[in-house]
């Protein structure tokens, strides 16, 4: 899909006819686009379009570049629906004096957003850097709402396992169940985190780069955009280290409660082997077929050794409780 957007100072971005020539629109976005869409941009901007596979590549050189009229830029962009999982595609941009070009393969809620707000309210710097800037910005912010999402849900876990008493400390079924639910939640979170990490990662070698390259475009006013931005993504960076080592703590806590649960399987089947023997063993003695036997004719033979099979089996028990083993 393509789009072609331009503005004027104090007014909102507006869409421009993509019938129309599209060098006099200030931003182009490409959605997945078409090949047929990625030759009319070329032939009316002269710029190269990268496909995914390019934009894709983690190498820096491949990620950054300059050719003495363009900036190339990609980054890996994470975009999160509520309630699905999270989708990781690279994102492409290529900056002029004149021109944005943007190269998108996913759904991404900062951008929809982004396209949403700036068609209702009036732009402060219409010009290709500062919608880049903008666009940066939006991006930013919906990393900061993924990570406080992640936050909630950690916060969550974290109430199940070490508060909440009818959740993962349940018995049989139910305890499996909880922890297994509790493992898949984790994982989730990790997943979403290094997602997250990959895009802030991206930011950090976009911003300096762009403020070095382009610094004949841009005026102080806009460096000190840059760099407040790249003091708030380093700070996302910080959080989401923190989280990934409050993630990796609940995550030692659930291993140790199945490991827990696994214990006290193990000492229960143990503690019945243990007290199994004793009875067993005087079975065994009263069973074999001796003519000797003392208490062969005894009239209270039987109930003799039913009793001391019933006291072999319990006084076991009786010390397991007292050293605190039940």
């Amino acid at each position: 899909m393509l789009g072609a957007y331009a503005a004027r100072e104090g007014q909102p971005l507006a869409d421009f006819p993509t019938e129309g020539d599209l060098s006099q629109a200030q931003w182009i976005d490409l959605f997945q686009p078409t090949p047929e869409e990625k030759a009319r941009v070329v032939a009316a901007t002269g710029l190269a379009v990268a496909t995914e596979d390019e934009l894709d590549e983690i190498e820096t050189s491949s990620r950054l570049a300059f050719d003495g009229q363009a900036i190339y830029l990609s980054m890996p962009l994470v975009a999160k629906a509520e309630g699905e999982a999270p989708d990781t595609r690279p994102i492409g941009f290529v900056l002029t004096r004149e021109r944005l070009i943007t190269i998108r393969f996913n759904r991404s809620h900062a951008f929809h957003h982004f396209i949403e707000t700036q068609h209702r309210t009036p732009l402060e710097q219409s010009t290709p850097i500062g919608l880049f800037m903008l666009m940066m910005e939006a991006i930013s912010d919906r990393l900061a709402d993924i990570l406080e999402n992640l936050r909630d849900d950690l916060d969550r876990i974290s109430k199940l396992i070490f508060h909440d008493a009818d959740g993962v400390r349940a018995r049989g079924r139910q305890q499996d169940r909880g922890l297994q639910e509790v493992l898949r939640a984790i994982g989730r979170a990790g997943d979403t985190m290094s997602r997250v990490r990959d895009s802030l990662l991206g930011i950090g070698r976009i911003l300096p780069y762009v403020a070095q390259v382009a610094a004949p475009w841009i005026d102080r006013a806009m460096r000190d955009r840059i760099k407040s931005l790249r003091q708030d993504v380093s700070s996302l960076a910080d959080y989401d280290g923190h989280l990934n080592s409050k993630m990796q703590f609940l995550l030692d806590a659930t291993l140790g409660l199945i490991n827990n649960t696994q214990n006290n399987i193990i000492k229960v089947l143990t503690v019945v082997s243990v007290v199994g023997v004793p009875p067993t063993l005087v079975a065994s003695i009263y069973g074999m077929n001796f003519k000797d036997m003392p208490e062969l004719n005894w009239d209270y033979g039987y109930p003799y050794g039913l009793t001391l099979i019933v006291l072999s089996a319990v006084i076991p028990l009786i010390w397991f409780k007292v050293r605190g083993w039940l």
